[in-house]
């Protein structure tokens, strides 16, 4: 089954399956400029805070991902499958990766 994931700041949608990350669809899309690191949770370029829908994830490292994100919902894209339709805020580097490649200006940097 396929679910739509939604991304706030440019307000675009793409296809996900159960059975795929949503850093992996977001790459399938053809979008350019998402940063893929390491697609197995170790280096939290694709941080992403998931604001509504259902989903599972698998082991990240703590390093990127603490107890306290994971209870915001502060995850890796890489490591999340959706099981509803999801709507996500992307984080850091993920966050001046797309919103440049939308044009969206330049982001500020975070503190």
């Amino acid at each position: 089954m396929s679910h739509q994931v939604l991304i706030e700041e440019t307000g675009e949608r793409y296809d996900c399956g159960e059975h795929e990350s949503l850093l992996v669809a977001m790459a399938r899309s053809g979008r350019r400029g998402i940063p893929l690191g390491c697609r197995g949770g170790g280096c939290g370029v694709c941080k992403v805070q998931v604001t509504s829908g259902d989903f599972t994830a698998g082991v990240m490292s703590r390093q990127h991902v603490s107890e306290d994100d994971q209870a915001r919902r502060c995850v890796l894209a890489c490591r999340v499958f959706p099981r509803a339709d999801v709507s996500v805020k992307v984080l850091g580097k993920m966050h001046r990766a797309v919103c440049t490649a939308a044009g969206l200006g330049p982001v500020p940097a975070s503190k």
